[in-house]
Formats: structure tokens, C-alpha cells, sequence
């Protein structure tokens, strides 16, 4: 059979295929009660938008390799979509904004789609490491929340470089037993931040265990933030002054953590500097494992730090349509509404909050009010001379020197 034949034959399946989706979408609709006809409707989008999305990359191999967070994906995410496309799944993880962005400079990836945060995004877009994603063959970018792409367009200006993973903020978690057993008569700070940079506080706190995320470019800028310094466009005095603070309170640290969410929940620690969606995932974490339900993420006076992970394609990707489909189907409103309900993060999907187990809607350190949001410091992408600068100070910080 000549090559002709076989695409025209194939044409005639996909066609099919369409139309048996479709006709199923209307039966569901038609024969669900009328109070179920929005899920039913919701279902038919789901159906078109997938089938759109599979039809969309069936010339490349189905393959596609994905370098992502730790402990940052719903449990079925990948099968659901190996299921709905024919797209096998690699994928794998990093621990650090620095250790990908290392891959990128370096070349040669082997990755289809990569999560870096906004803060390093920037160089990556005008270094040409990524490239322009295809709007047009993802109609599920049109339930993204507005608000989160606007806050990343400081990195990306048009949308068209980055799409939102998850996003959170940096700020402090405590077991609130072993912290306040710790303390004693002292109270706790009026301003959270106190509890990791203060001295008066964090020499209590060493006995039940303080940790801080192990990176340069998450510990520095809480720090700059907390003296009153930019924290992400700081000089080089501003850096130097955030390395006094951390300086002191330095004898008080037991763990630089990779590994946060386990240190936590399995009380390694008290106290964490770290990120509010891994907070929650470790208090999760340690009521699952009969460990309590005292961890909580608490919200800065002065506020927290919000960063956005995410998704972007490497110049050297082999398989960008299938990237593609993969973010379409990671942002249709169930399957991004997943991230939240199984992990506490926010997928920076407005139309996933529909289907958002509604006490997680409603928790402050999941969706802040808009108040608290006021206080957020938004994110800003850092210079290399920046980023080196940050480098070298948490070096000596770390080595108590």
C-alpha cells in the first residue's frame, strides 16, 4: 500500500475517532439529570480538547521527556495522559532552580518540557534556551488565571515562553507544639520571619530543630526582604548586610534540606524556611502517618515571597507538539484542580476552582485573601551578577564563616 494511501486511511480513522468522541460527549450531556448537565458539558470540553491535542502531535514519535520538582504532580497525571494520547512519559527530577538551569546552559537536555521558577526564567528566554510554545494548539490556555500570567509577565511579556505549573510562596513553617514547648514564655513574634532570622528566637528553636531550604536564591531573598532590602535586585551592601543576619542565627540551623517535606513531617525540624505548598503537603504527609497535625504554614506580617514554577520547552526539545499536549492537558480545569486537592499547590488555573475540595479553597495559605496578597513580594528574575553575588554569601553562610 503506497504512502497516499496510508495517510488518507489515517485521516479517515482520526475522523472517526473525532466524531465517536463527540457523539459521546452529547450522550452524556443528554442523558445526565439536568442538575449534572454542567459536568456532562464539562466532560465534552475535556473530551474535544484532548482529542484536539492528540490530533495536533500524531507526527512525532510519542514520546516525551519531562525534568520537573520533586514531589510536585498529582498521582495520575501522567498515566491519565499516556492513556488519552498514546504518549509514553519520561520523567524526571531535579531539587534546585540552580541544577536546571546548569542543564539549560550546558545543552543538549534530552528534555521536552522543563519547570523552571520566574526568577531564572528570564535569562533562559533572552539566553535562547526555550522557545515560543504554539497558543494557538493549547485551548485550554484560555482557563489560566489572568492574575498569575500578569504576574509573570515582568519574565515573559507575552505569555508565549512559560506556563504555570504551580505557585506559592516563601515563607515559614512550624509544628506549633514543639514550636511553642520551645518557646516557652516567649510568645510568638508578631512578624513570622522573626522566628528564622532573629536570634532572640531561633536559639530556643535549635533544640526542636530549625531548617532552611538548601539554595542561595531561596534563602537570600527572604533575608534581603526581611531587613527591608530588595530581594531580588539587591546591590552588593544589600547582599553583604543579608549575610550579617544570617550570620547570626547560623549557629542555630541544624539542616540545610533538599528534602523538606519529609524533614518536617517526619520532625527533623520545627521550624522550616521553605515553601507554603510543600508546608502543606508535609503536614498531609504527617496525618497520614499518625504524626499530628500541628504543621502549618504561617503568612509574614511583612509577607511572604510568591514565586511561579513554570512549564517551558527547550530550544533543543525533540518533541515540542507533544509538550504541548501535555500542557493542554495539564491545564484542563480537573486536572489542574488535582495539583491542589492531592498537594496544596495552586495550578494558576481559574477555572480549576470549580472543582477545588472547597476547604481548600477557602485556606488562606493555599489562596491568600486579598489583603495578604497585598503584602506578597511578586517575582522578579535575578542577573547572573545578582544570582553569583547571592552564591558566594550563602557559601560562607552556610560554612559559618
Amino acid at each position: 500500500m503506497g504512502r497516499s494511501h496510508l495517510i488518507f486511511l489515517k485521516a479517515i480513522i482520526m475522523k472517526k475517532q473525532l466524531l465517536v468522541v463527540a457523539m459521546a460527549a452529547v450522550f452524556l450531556a443528554a442523558c445526565g439529570k439536568k442538575d449534572e448537565a454542567p459536568m456532562a458539558a464539562d466532560q465534552a470540553s475535556v473530551a474535544a480538547s484532548t482529542a484536539s491535542a492528540s490530533a495536533s502531535v500524531n507526527t512525532e514519535e510519542k514520546v516525551l521527556n519531562v525534568y520537573n520538582w520533586p514531589d510536585y504532580i498529582p498521582k495520575d497525571t501522567l498515566a491519565n495522559f499516556e492513556k488519552a494520547t498514546g504518549i509514553k512519559v519520561q520523567y524526571q527530577t531535579f531539587e534546585t532552580n540552580e541544577a536546571l538551569h546548569a542543564k539549560l546552559v550546558a545543552g543538549n537536555t534530552g528534555y521536552d518540557i522543563v519547570v523552571p521558577g520566574t526568577s531564572f526564567a528570564k535569562p533562559q528566554i533572552d539566553g535562547g534556551l526555550l522557545q515560543k510554545f504554539d497558543k494557538a494548539a493549547m485551548p485550554n490556555f484560555a482557563n489560566l488565571d489572568q492574575g498569575v500570567l500578569d504576574n509573570m509577565k515582568g519574565v515573559d511579556p507575552t505569555n508565549e515562553y512559560l506556563i504555570p505549573w504551580a505557585w506559592s510562596y516563601t515563607t515559614v513553617g512550624i509544628n506549633k507544639g514543639k514550636v511553642a514547648k520551645a518557646l516557652g514564655t516567649t510568645p510568638m513574634p508578631e512578624n513570622a520571619w522573626d522566628l528564622v532570622f532573629n536570634p532572640e528566637y531561633t536559639k530556643k528553636l535549635k533544640s526542636c530543630g530549625i531548617a532552611f531550604l538548601d539554595s542561595p536564591t531561596e534563602i537570600l531573598p527572604p533575608a534581603l526582604h526581611y531587613i527591608g532590602k530588595p530581594s531580588y535586585t539587591p546591590t552588593a551592601e544589600d547582599i553583604k548586610a543579608a549575610g550579617a543576619v544570617l550570620a547570626k542565627v547560623r549557629p542555630d540551623i541544624r539542616l540545610f534540606s533538599s528534602t523538606m517535606i519529609d524533614d518536617l513531617a517526619g520532625g527533623k525540624a520545627c521550624v522550616a524556611l521553605g515553601w507554603a505548598g510543600d508546608i502543606n503537603i508535609a503536614r498531609a504527609r504527617a496525618i497520614e502517618n499518625k504524626n499530628g497535625n500541628d504543621i502549618e504554614a504561617l503568612i509574614p506580617k511583612t509577607g511572604g515571597l510568591i514565586f511561579v514554577d513554570a512549564m517551558a520547552i527547550p530550544k533543543d526539545a525533540k518533541h515540542p507538539k507533544n509538550a504541548v499536549a501535555f500542557m493542554n492537558f495539564y491545564h484542563e480545569a480537573k486536572n489542574a484542580a488535582a495539583l491542589t486537592n492531592e498537594l496544596g499547590y495552586a495550578a494558576g488555573n481559574k477555572a480549576a476552582m470549580a472543582h477545588v475540595e472547597p476547604a481548600l479553597a477557602s485556606n488562606a495559605t493555599m489562596f491568600p485573601t486579598p489583603e495578604q496578597m497585598k503584602t506578597m513580594v511578586p517575582p522578579v528574575s535575578f542577573t547572573d551578577e545578582v544570582r553569583g553575588l547571592m552564591s558566594t554569601a550563602y557559601t560562607a553562610f552556610k560554612k559559618g564563616k
